[in-house]
């Protein structure tokens, strides 16, 4: 995160972090290496008020509890103690009369935290960075004359744009004429991330192409199959939708990822893949489709029913992609069922809908697992889903990075693009960017004018 130990003006450098900080990363207090760290007390307040949640964000603070907790044997939090980097972490207390401009409003935990932060960088000799994932506490902090970041630990670095999966390259013809006949071409240039889906065309006759796949494992380029017959009722309508469908239904591709905006068929593609995989071809023994909790808009609050009645709501974009795709399957054999006809695959455990709430501990082996909405997932969530595969289970996570809700994440801080960022160069991973909308003419307009 810090790329000197010295400000421009010689004065080192010593960073107050802010709750939010504490409750994305857990492990915040040892990324700062060695340079101090000061935590206010109102910071441990607002930590131990989360510490009883039963979500990530609590046990997260319970990490961080017990981290400060185990700091403590080196010495006295109050004084400064030695933190695994070589800094100083200590935790300090709001100093009473110097509080903030009148115009800050009444005293609340912000208004504390920023009360100490002006203490301190008015006290501290070092130059004083306040951290903070709150955009307005930015705001405030550079308000009161003081020098206010991002984490930035938490971001991906682009080397230019986001990975989309798909590049184009002029050829000669050749090696066209080559991929065609023979399936596939060795491809020595080193220039393609693995599983990367490059657009080839002839240098001389622009008009012939062909489009391919990247098998880092074997050096060589492969020609992208057609899949004419359709999955489950679903064609692809464009080239992307193609790349990921060669994606979905290729075994030795162990984690997809696929990115783009509403109405593009992220979810649909890899449901329909998996119904393949697990109704038709039994390669897999359960498809799970699963899904974090955040409300669009302002929550309706407490539910009535069993555990099926509450989740029902937060599942139905999943539902209504099941119902798409079965009840495509019931028009073509003449069945007019009342019931849902997603219902027999349910009760027969073939397929699987549930809440990430419960993800955490299990094992999950030999499944087709889809987690849709991973934009929603912080780099640390979606390693705990990730890290639940099993043998010979495959993971797809899919979502729209500048469609989130979860307050702790944004575009270049979420689990989804950290997953792709760092799995781009993975033997065992792919990743496509559907960027056409499919779902309706209207929906397409709406993405692109609204």
């Amino acid at each position: 995160m810090v790329d000197s130990l010295s400000s421009p003006d010689g004065r080192n450098r010593a960073f107050v972090l802010d709750t939010n900080v504490l409750l994305y990363d857990p492990n915040s207090l040892n990324v700062f290496k060695e340079h101090d760290v000061y935590i206010p007390i109102t910071v441990i307040e607002e930590v131990d008020t989360f510490k009883k949640e039963l979500s990530e964000t609590g046990r997260n603070a319970r990490t961080v509890s017990r981290q400060l907790d185990a700091l403590r044997v080196n010495g006295r939090l109050s004084e400064g103690v030695e933190t695994m980097g070589g800094g100083n972490l200590r935790v300090c207390l709001a100093p009473d009369g110097d509080g903030l401009p009148r115009a800050f409003g009444k005293s609340t935990n912000d208004n504390l935290i920023l009360t100490t932060v002006k203490h301190l960088h008015a006290t501290v000799d070092d130059e004083i960075i306040f951290v903070t994932r709150d955009t307005n506490m930015r705001i405030k902090a550079d308000a009161l004359g003081v020098r206010a970041e991002d984490y930035e630990n938490a971001h991906i670095d682009f080397d230019g744009e986001q990975y989309r999966g798909v590049s184009e390259r002029a050829v000669s013809g050749e090696v066209i004429d080559a991929i065609y006949a023979k399936g596939s071409v060795a491809w020595e240039e080193g220039d393609l991330h693995a599983n990367e889906f490059v657009m080839l065309s002839n240098e001389a006759a622009p008009s012939q192409t062909a489009m391919a796949r990247y098998d880092k494992k074997n050096g060589r380029i492969k020609l992208v199959g057609r899949y004419k017959e359709g999955i489950w009722g679903i064609f692809a309508r464009n080239k992307e939708q193609l790349f990921a469908l060669d994606l979905l239904l290729d075994d030795s591709v162990n984690l997809v990822t696929i990115d783009g905006v509403a109405g593009t068929g992220k979810t649909l593609l890899a449901i329909a893949c998996g119904l393949r995989k697990t109704a038709d071809e039994r390669q897999f023994r359960r498809l799970v489709v699963s899904r974090p909790i955040f409300p669009l808009g302002r929550d309706i609050g407490y539910l009535p029913g069993d555990l099926n009645d509450k989740l029902n709501p937060w599942m139905k974009p999943i539902f209504d992609n099941l119902e798409l795709l079965l009840g495509s399957q019931d028009e073509e054999q003449g069945r007019n069922a009342r019931a849902p006809s997603y219902q027999p695959l349910l009760d027969q455990g073939i397929i699987e809908v549930e809440p990430l709430t419960y993800i955490r501990g299990r094992s999950m082996p030999k499944q087709y697992f889809i987690v849709d909405e991973a934009q929603n997932l912080t780099p640390h969530e979606v390693k705990t889903v990730i890290t639940r595969a099993g043998e010979g289970t495959k993971v797809i996570l899919t979502g729209d990075p500048n469609q989130i809700d979860n307050p702790y994440v944004d575009a270049t801080s979420n689990g989804l693009t950290y997953v792709v960022e760092r799995f781009k160069d993975s033997a065992i991973a792919g990743h496509v960017t559907l960027r056409k909308g499919e779902r309706s003419e209207l929906a397409e307009q709406a993405a692109e004018l609204l």
